[in-house]
């Protein structure tokens, strides 16, 4: 048995039986970082010893390792997300060496469900990228072929789960970045639905898209991980006061009845072939355990990519004003006066895209182009929702690809963005209709390259889709296959 390779309920259990401690679990992770991460690279900082010290309270019997089904077990986190005394750059040289003075929202409460953090995980700098190759520290590489990308910006997260260097990880979705890097790397990823999981603490890119959700193994261990992150929060204005359903009780229910919808505008020219198939035949198993499959059209999403490329930089240009030298992250010395110091600052903390984004967004918020460009986003944006609302009354949840392709190689789409941003087509709607989505491994390449199902669901029905990836994920056994590093 490899500690490393259990999934988080599997080791819960071994926990919960003394089979293995704490500290066993723990420093098994760790050994595995040591001897693996030098070729993946996706971590940006570890956390070993704080991660020990809390692994010797539940042997020492001072926290109870039964009492949530993430105590004592090592969880990975994405460094957009503040925890407080530890490092969180954003993979921004203009956040290098900052050190959180406060923990997010979702980092208290996996506390308080016992979890150990373990360190924090690469991603395209300030999460804008697809790639994970935008991180001003390092390129993370795909733990199935060390030659392609993990998918972004949530890359290192998908990566140290499907690498086997934490149990769980949480990760951020913009327009995609959990479910794409979850697909090329042949994990579960979840983005919940826009104001279910709490922004507070989470370093903003565009505020009205960000979502925080977990990458894991399974199903269930996504469900486990939503469970301990949803919620209210008064601390977050756009926080939802809803009940939070019990999630790891909705896997057992069959899908038997279901109406699955399938999306005419998912199966487009340029879509692998050996990706729609995949995902046609997740289709057929579906079909096989009794859901219903019908045809749906959401007519406007092929304009998905333009809104989001305004709407996205105009937040990010907002949000990004902060970072001007004089409150916190790197300050030019050498300059001559508060705009030269601005001007020195910024070009030098901000890599190409996220400048690239920044000039994007200022254009289209400026005098004269708001109403062409921002306005007539958000309105797109409105009708893209509206699609999916009309879908949903004549099906219950809607199965598509995560990406039209496979994991591509590293530096294959860096110079091109356009074509860079053509990868997240199938993911960006979900995010500007603010529904959840999940991504679930369906099948190979003949590379053996995973590839991901992805399932959307009503607003606040993450039960829903975790019920509908579960059962079809029991009828495979493509979750169950590891990479050979």
């Amino acid at each position: 048995m490899q500690i490393h390779s259990l999934s988080i309920h599997e080791i819960h259990d071994m926990l919960r039986s003394r089979q293995i401690g704490a500290v066993e679990t723990v420093s098994a992770f760790l050994e595995r970082i040591r001897a693996i991460d030098p070729k993946v690279n996706a971590y940006l900082s570890t956390m070993g010893e704080q991660a020990l010290d809390e692994a010797r309270l539940f042997d020492s019997g001072k926290k109870d390792c039964s009492a949530s089904p993430l105590a004592g077990v090592p969880i990975a986190i994405k460094d957009v997300i503040c925890i407080q005394g530890s490092l969180t750059t954003c993979g921004s040289r203009i956040l290098q060496g900052f050190v959180a003075p406060y923990s997010a929202t979702v980092i208290e409460k996996l506390k308080q469900a016992g979890a150990i953090f373990i360190g924090k995980t690469n991603m395209d700098e300030f999460a804008m990228g697809s790639s994970t190759e935008n991180s001003a520290f390092m390129k993370t590489r795909n733990p199935w072929d060390l030659d392609r990308v993990p998918g972004g910006s949530s890359g290192g997260s998908a990566a140290a789960v499907a690498a086997g260097l934490c149990a769980g990880a949480l990760g951020t979705d913009t327009g995609g970045s959990i479910r794409q890097p979850s697909s090329f790397c042949g994990v579960v990823g979840i983005k919940p639905t826009y104001g279910r999981v709490s922004r507070f603490g989470l370093v903003a890119f565009a505020s009205s898209l960000d979502q925080i959700g977990p990458i894991t193994r399974d199903v269930e261990d996504a469900a486990i991980m939503l469970q301990a992150i949803a919620g209210y929060d008064p601390r977050e204005s756009t926080s939802v006061d809803l009940p939070v359903p019990d999630y790891r009780a909705a896997l057992k229910e069959p899908i038997r009845g279901l109406r699955l919808g399938i999306p005419r505008e998912y199966f487009i020219e340029g879509t692998d072939p050996q990706v729609e198939a995949a995902v046609r035949n997740a289709i057929s198993t579906c079909r096989e355990l009794g859901a219903h499959i019908v045809d749906i059209s959401l007519p406007h999403t092929e304009y998905g990519i333009a809104a989001y490329y305004i709407i996205a930089p105009a937040e990010a240009s907002s949000n990004l004003a902060r970072y001007d030298g004089v409150k916190y992250g790197r300050r030019d010395e050498e300059t001559r006066d508060l705009i030269d110091m601005y001007r020195k600052s910024r070009s030098q903390g901000f890599g190409a895209e996220v400048k690239r984004r920044i000039m994007l967004g200022t254009y289209v918020l400026s005098a004269g182009y708001y109403d062409a460009y921002y306005r007539k986003a958000s309105q797109v944006r409105t009708l893209i929702r509206q699609d999916f609302l009309d879908a949903f009354e004549k099906c219950d949840a809607i199965l598509a690809p995560v990406s039209p392709i496979p994991a591509f190689r590293i530096g294959e789409k860096f110079d091109d963005p356009l074509q860079m941003y053509l990868s997240d087509v199938f993911t960006l709607p979900a995010s500007l209709a603010g529904i959840p989505g999940i991504s679930t491994p369906c099948g190979f390449t003949s590379e053996k390259l995973p590839i991901g199902l992805q399932i959307f669901g009503p607003h606040f029905r993450e039960e829903l889709i975790l019920r509908i990836a579960h059962q079809f994920e029991q009828a495979v056994p493509f979750h169950l296959q590891r990479p050979e590093i």
